[in-house]
């Protein structure tokens, strides 16, 4: 059993994960021979996907800083993925010390990971959870301790529903999950796209077609449809470097090496 109560079943290591999968284009060590081996054959035909993961991270980082300076104390972040610091309640609470946030993931090794990096901190909590059964998440007994839906919320679908296929209805999940959250709440979303690399976009969805779940990687058009009913933020929905960048702005080939889009919306 591991520490967390799960079976040696239960961790499934002969797949590769795409959060596993992940924490290796990030650099991180959280993953096994069949995540690594998935993701060099990524890598190899798409040798932007280690910047692009570091520009989503960053992307992540900025976007909630913005939201707690506007007022935000309750974050629900779901894909969290492998825990890799600075985490989601790092950042947050650097703003404000009593920020509450929710992590969800499918992955049971992510469960695993979460007792000694995320949740041991107080006033965060774990969920094993899949972003495709969004009523589970909302009744959940941890997100209804630390949510209050009657409080502005902070919602992250951050490098997520690219492994939502259409038919199962991405837009649906957004939709329901967004009409539980209050006014003044926000919607945090990244996104891969082709549109940057088209001629690598099949490629790498077939790369993914042995992991736990498949890649749909969507067009700018694929993509607004998932901030109905919210109003973004400036500077819209763009390249993940162009949202209101620390410093500088990106240069053109910082820009070519990136493969998602990444917004911020904010209901009513």
């Amino acid at each position: 059993m591991s520490e967390r109560g799960f079976s040696a079943e239960e961790l499934d290591t002969s797949r590769p994960h795409p959060a596993r999968m992940y924490d290796y284009y990030l650099g991180g060590w959280d993953n096994y021979q069949v995540d690594r081996e998935a993701a060099e054959q990524v890598i190899k035909i798409i040798p932007d996907a280690r910047p692009s993961a570091r520009a989503n991270r960053a992307f992540l980082r900025r976007a909630v800083r913005e939201v707690v300076r506007g007022g935000i104390r309750q974050i629900i972040d779901i894909g969290t993925g492998i825990p890799t610091s600075p985490n989601t309640h790092e950042v947050a609470r650097e703003e404000a010390p009593d920020v509450r946030v929710a992590y969800v993931d499918n992955d049971p090794i992510v469960s695993v990971h979460a007792g000694a990096k995320l949740t041991n901190a107080g006033n965060a909590g774990f969920v094993l959870a899949d972003v495709r059964e969004p009523e589970t998440i909302l009744e959940h007994p941890v997100i209804r301790r630390l949510i209050d839906f009657d409080e502005p919320v902070a919602l992250l679908l951050v490098a997520v529903l690219h492994f939502v296929t259409d038919a199962e209805d991405p837009a649906g999940i957004v939709a329901t999950l967004g009409e539980a959250l209050p006014d003044g709440s926000y919607l945090v979303l990244t996104h891969g796209t082709g549109d940057f690399h088209p001629h690598v976009e099949g490629d790498a969805a077939d790369a993914y077609k042995n992991a736990t779940a498949s890649l749909t990687v969507r067009d700018f058009e694929g993509i607004m449809p998932f901030f109905d009913g919210f109003d973004l933020l400036d500077p819209g929905l763009v390249q993940a470097p162009l949202w209101r960048p620390d410093g500088a702005p990106p240069t053109v080939e910082e820009l070519s090496r990136v493969a998602f889009y990444g917004g911020v919306g904010r209901k009513g």
